[in-house]
């Protein structure tokens, strides 16, 4: 710089005072952060310089482990089960000093250190250790490589869902000291099962018993739970109860507290937050806590000495994972029951066909009361269908029979009465009040609405409908086919006017309500918990739920019904459910005879006879027509393996809901369902990762999504 550049100093030294504020400035300013070094001619360490690194890809082609030097001063703190930053991507060009150089930073965990390298050539150094705390060991480790065997997924993609996101200010914090051994618990109330105290003091003697438990209605399973938990943990043992909600997660940890005391359990739901879910995860894994209740997540949970794996409500479908490769949470304790060699505990007021395939094949015992006991504590079902409803002038003016209406009033005189209804919101479907003949539109064929009692619309085309008739019998007269909750809600009060009328759906989910005299409007899985139990249900529009195109539809409105059925009282204090569908069918008949166990007997029968799942086992392959018949044909299918399809799949329309494995909207797909004989899942499952592994590593092309074992066939 010339002086005629330079900046003069004043007498009162104003230019001095400025330089010293941008040198604050600077000092202030963060630090931009280094990128992590390449380690070049840095020392290896001296013992066991290869570090064997899961990268975090979920790629199926990638699935293997990758080899990486540890540099000398990353040795102590690079021991199995951290997580680090590795640099993945460089050619075998990419060579310098001895170390390959390049690709982009990802992160990994580092599964095991050793002295040589299987790979002959350079090796890049592992780039940093995000931190010292072990966070996968070796049996987690080999329970996610199971998981991914047999859900033809990733290793990488299992870690994701096994092992929470890192919190540095968690890692931080100890965890508190873990308490002494309790004492057994009492039977309590499973001394109204036959084997119940039975099963209770195997756990307490350190045994390993499997039972399939049929639990009786009523508040009382939580405590159930909580009694086999303490029963274990009295063994020296840990324990894992999943559970399919929030809701029940809290009825749980509500009851470990009670029997327990606190601080001797873990609870790993989402609505704790990642920081707090993260510090209890830790204090699980550091042996802090034996005991874990959690939602499908906690299925991973890294408890200490197993004991006990236990899951309530397998049916639910918050129990199945939607990310890939999208394992259940009953499969997943099964398999740790299997390789801990722990006991074993599925429990529901239901049962569902796997269950009972578990106790047909004698893996599992029964544990269910006697018919004394189910007299008692279930409620009085009663039954409404199709010809009293077409004979009832009050079901055919307000959609609800008049036994219905008896029964709402007689239970607004002593309690709150629940009303299920299986859609939310006003009137999405209608039918021909005649043939009842879904009304559907003369363009596109999409169901017809009349949002808000207005004009009719396709809820597809948007198109109006003025002059509809039914194509079946010419009627113009429609009803409700599935009339919403707040149209119920609607309905009720104005039949009520003085008894408040609450609503309890997606949107806003009630977890208790009050005693006292109220109409609770609820769709299924909703329903609130009423303090000393409903005095009655309605349980509508059955047949809906029953007609719904799926293998499990009769199993799933069984199970439904029989949730909601369980938070009434029992029949001895006038507790009554109505359900609103045909008689003569086999889950109505299991709902009015509480016998949830011998209608998924019968199922299973079926199912065996058709060759369905659970007796068979089953992968979905779906995707663009000409995607799936190319993968179908380079994939080496077991010999006694059966195609079946492909089918098109429903077009997904722009802006409607969407599941886990639906097609882009607006797109046409088709799936193909594979099935193969028992025993042979494990020989499917690798021929499809194998296909598709083939298929991603030449670039892929359109999509193909393989699912093994899923949720619905159709």
């Amino acid at each position: 710089m010339s002086s005629e550049n330079e900046t003069p100093e004043g007498a009162d030294g104003e230019p001095h005072e400025q330089l010293a504020l941008i040198r604050e400035t600077v000092r202030k300013a963060k630090v931009p952060r280094a990128k992590p070094r390449t380690w070049r001619g840095a020392a290896l360490a001296k013992e066991l310089p290869v570090a064997r690194v899961v990268v975090n890809k979920g790629v199926l082609h990638l699935d293997q482990f990758f080899d990486y030097a540890v540099p000398e001063e990353l040795d102590a703190v690079a021991q199995p089960g951290v997580r680090v930053r590795v640099r993945f991507g460089a050619g075998a060009h990419q060579v310098r000093d001895g170390r390959r150089e390049g690709g982009r930073l990802i992160d990994g965990f580092l599964v095991e250190r050793r002295a040589e390298s299987d790979y002959k050539g350079a090796l890049a150094a592992l780039a940093d250790v995000v931190s010292p705390e072990p966070v996968l060991s070796a049996e987690l480790l080999g329970l996610a490589r199971a998981v991914a065997d047999r859900y033809a997924g990733s290793l990488a993609d299992v870690l994701q869902l096994a092992v929470p996101p890192r919190s540095a200010r968690a890692e931080g914090k100890t965890s508190p000291a873990p308490l002494p051994t309790p004492a057994a618990p009492e039977a309590g109330s499973w001394t109204r099962y036959e084997r119940g105290p039975g099963f209770l003091d195997a756990l307490a003697r350190g045994a390993a018993p499997r039972a399939v438990w049929n639990a009786l209605p009523g508040p009382h399973w939580a405590e159930e739970l909580a009694r086999a938990v303490g029963a274990t943990l009295a063994s020296g043992r840990g324990a894992l109860v999943v559970v399919p909600d929030g809701r029940a997660a809290s009825r749980v940890d509500e009851a470990l507290t009670a029997l327990l005391g606190p601080g001797r359990h873990a609870l790993l739901t989402a609505e704790a937050g990642p920081e707090k879910r993260y510090a209890q995860w830790l204090a699980v894994r550091r042996g802090s806590v034996r005991a874990v209740v959690g939602t499908r997540a906690a299925m991973f949970a890294p408890v200490r000495d197993l004991g006990l794996v236990a899951i309530w409500d397998d049916g639910d479908g918050s129990h199945s994972e939607p990310h890939a490769p999208q394992p259940h949470a009953r499969d997943v304790l099964l398999l740790r029951a299997a390789h801990d060699r722990c006991a074993f505990l599925l429990g529901s007021t239901s049962c569902t066909v796997e269950a009972a395939q578990l106790v047909e094949s004698g893996w599992a015992a029964p544990l269910v009361a006697g018919r004394d006991q189910v007299r008692l504590a279930a409620p009085l079902v009663r039954t409404v269908g199709d010809e009293l409803l077409a004979r009832d002038e009050a079901a055919r003016a307000a959609r609800l029979p008049s036994l219905a209406w008896e029964t709402v009033r007689e239970g607004l005189k002593t309690g709150p009465v629940l009303v299920q209804v299986p859609r939310r919101g006003y009137v999405p479907r209608l039918a021909c009040e005649r043939c009842r003949t879904p009304a559907r539109c003369r363009h596109c064929a999409g169901p017809l609405e009349a949002p808000e009692q207005k004009e009719l619309r396709c809820g597809w085309c948007g198109r109006g409908a003025p002059e509809w008739h039914c194509v079946e019998c010419g009627s113009n007269r429609l009803r409700a086919q599935i009339v919403g909750a707040r149209r119920t809600a609607e309905e009720l009060g104005r039949a009520f006017p003085a008894v408040p009328v609450r609503t309890s759906g997606r949107d806003h989910v009630l977890d208790t309500v009050p005693g006292r005299p109220a109409l609770v409007v609820s769709t299924p899985g909703a329903e609130p918990v009423a303090e000393g139990g409903y005095a009655a249900a309605l349980l509508l529009d059955g047949w809906a739920m029953l007609g719904r195109p799926d293998l499990r539809a009769g199993e799933e409105a069984l199970r439904r019904w029989i949730d909601a059925a369980s938070l009434v009282r029992g029949q001895g204090e006038g507790g009554t459910v109505v359900v609103v569908a045909e008689p003569t069918l086999r889950p109505v008949q299991a709902l009015v005879r509480w016998d949830p166990v011998g209608h998924a007997q019968r199922e299973l029968a079926e199912r065996a006879e058709l060759g369905f799942p659970p007796v068979s086992r089953m992968a979905a392959v779906a995707g663009p027509p000409a995607a799936v018949e190319s993968f179908l044909v380079a994939t080496e299918l077991p010999g006694d393996a059966e195609v079946l399809g492909p089918v098109p799949l429903p077009v997904v329309r722009p802006g409607g809901p969407r599941r886990p494995g639906d097609a882009p909207p607006g797109e046409q797909w088709e799936r193909a369902l594979i099935r193969v004989p028992p025993g042979n899942g494990a020989a499917l499952a690798a021929a499809l990762k194998k296909a598709q592994a083939a298929r991603l590593a030449r670039g892929g092309g359109e999509p193909v999504r393989v699912r093994v074992d899923p949720p619905d066939i159709g």
